[in-house]
This record gives C-alpha cells, sequence and structure tokens, in this order.
C-alpha cells in the first residue's frame, strides 16, 4: 500500500467532526472560508458545510485584477453545488495604493501583499459574519513554507493541515469535486501565469513522497537518497523545511518572567472546563 493513500471515509468523518467540535466549543456556530477555485479550498468549503451547514458557511472570492477568470468561475461552481452563501470582494483598490508608493516591488512582495489583503476581508468579514475562519493550507505547504506568514497561512482552524496535497487531492476525489478543479495544475494565482509547482521546482507528487520519508516515516536525507530519489530534489526539499521554520511556529517571545506564553504557560483553550 502506498503510504500517502488514506481512508477518505474515515479522514472526511474525522475532519467534519473536527469542525464541528472545534468552531462550537469556542461559543461559534459559522465559518469563513476564501474560496480561490482550487481544489483546497474547495474541500475546506466543503467540509466545513457539511460540519455546520451551508447556510451557516460563507465563501469569499478574493480576486485581484489579474487573476484568472477560471479560478472565479471554479470558486463559483463549488459555492453553486454545495449552496453556501457567498460575497466577491475585489482586492485591487486595497493593494494597488501600496503597489504605487512602492513602484519597484516584485512579483514575490506583490503576491505577499494580496495574500495579506485578502486574510483582512476573510478577518473582518469573519466579525461581520460572526464565524471563524477555515484554513485552506495543506501540509506540504505548511512544512514547504510555500504560503505567507499572516496571509493564507492565516486562520483560526485548519482541517487540511496534516494532508499532503496528493492527500487532498484523494480526498476531493471522494467528495465529488468537479475534475477541473482537482486536475487544474495549482496556483496562488497571485500573478499572470503563476504556478506553485514551477515556483518549488518540483511537483507535489515528488515533493509528497520525500517529505512522507523524512517527516512521517524519520528517514535521513541519505536514506531517502539511497532509495532512488534525487539528491537535489531531497536536498532541495529539506533545505525548505529548515529554511521556513520559522513560519510554522509562533511568533517567540524573550523569557523574562517565571511564568512565560510559549514557554512555560501554555494551557489548553479549553482547560477550565
Amino acid at each position: 500500500m502506498n503510504r500517502l493513500d488514506i481512508d477518505t471515509s474515515l479522514v472526511r468523518r474525522v475532519l467534519v467532526g473536527f469542525l464541528r467540535d472545534e468552531i462550537t466549543k469556542v461559543g461559534f456556530a459559522r465559518a469563513v472560508v476564501g474560496l480561490s477555485g482550487g481544489v483546497d479550498s474547495a474541500v475546506a468549503c466543503t467540509l466545513a458545510a457539511e460540519a455546520l451547514g451551508p447556510e451557516n458557511v460563507l465563501a469569499l472570492c478574493l480576486p485581484y485584477k489579474t487573476s484568472s477568470p477560471d479560478s472565479l468561475g471554479h470558486a463559483q461552481m463549488v459555492i453553486a453545488t454545495l449552496g453556501v452563501r457567498s460575497d466577491t470582494v475585489d482586492i485591487t483598490p486595497l493593494v494597488e495604493p501600496l503597489f504605487q508608493r512602492f513602484p519597484d516591488m516584485n512579483e514575490r512582495r506583490r503576491g505577499n501583499v494580496m495574500a495579506r489583503a485578502r486574510m483582512i476581508v476573510l478577518y473582518d468579514q469573519s466579525a461581520a459574519f460572526a464565524g471563524l475562519v477555515v484554513g485552506t493550507s495543506n501540509k506540504t505547504e505548511i512544512l514547504l513554507g510555500y504560503g505567507t506568514l499572516f496571509g493564507d497561512l492565516a486562520s483560526a482552524v485548519n482541517p487540511l493541515g496534516d494532508l499532503y496535497k496528493t492527500q487532498v487531492r484523494q480526498l476531493a476525489r471522494a467528495l465529488g469535486l468537479p475534475r477541473v478543479i482537482v486536475d487544474k495544475p495549482p496556483t496562488a494565482d497571485l500573478w499572470v501565469g503563476q504556478t506553485d509547482e514551477a515556483e518549488l521546482g518540483f511537483t507535489y507528487e515528488q515533493a509528497d513522497q520525500v517529505l512522507n520519508l523524512l517527516v512521517d516515516q524519520r528517514y535521513r536525507p541519505e536514506e531517502v537518497i539511497a532509495l532512488g530519489f534525487e539528491r537535489t530534489l531531497v536536498q532541495a526539499v529539506q533545505q525548505r523545511m529548515r529554511d521556513n521554520h520559522f513560519k510554522r511556529l509562533p511568533p517567540l517571545i524573550a523569557k523574562l518572567s517565571t511564568r512565560t506564553v510559549g514557554h512555560d504557560f501554555r494551557y489548553l483553550r479549553d482547560w477550565g472546563h
């Protein structure tokens, strides 16, 4: 059996229960999801609708002026199928003044601005809709640091964070999501022609196999290479994990007192119940 194969029925049940429990236990009954038209956000939105009811889910489409029309079309396809509430907010007027102030911005800086602007809208609507923001970052993205800190990596709860990209696709097929969404090249749609795999320099399938060995099975890099994986691939994946570890941690607080948040004051959020 491929170690990346999952029992989609079990995973679906666990994640629906996770969303329902984690959202309601803190006094909420609604969720907000940024719907990009990609497979990750489509799966997250589907799970949220199943956990809370479609009427309690707000799907937000947040295009920029250069965003692909296909992305918006695919997002609308999911909205129509699920029957969730929805709105579209064009982030162009939010980000353009900053782009004009710093005309030397490269694509990465502009992409980070757009990702954080989207999160501004999501959290504003979280307050307006009284729903928690559901994350859409998968395990591959989190381990590789392929996301924007306080942008698309931000959320209140994340049902996909322990599923590799290839596993998200497995779940998407089991949920009956349209093949055009499941099979299309992954992209954050931050600039024209941008794709995840072109930026990373390797495919998600390759990354997932290596990450599964390094992280889940605790293989050493040399052991992974000995299995037949290219040295450059293994080294690139490992280096990305190391370089982006800070993205997986809360801000580090300098310890001065006897009880410091994140050091020795780590109560669970339901510790008093």
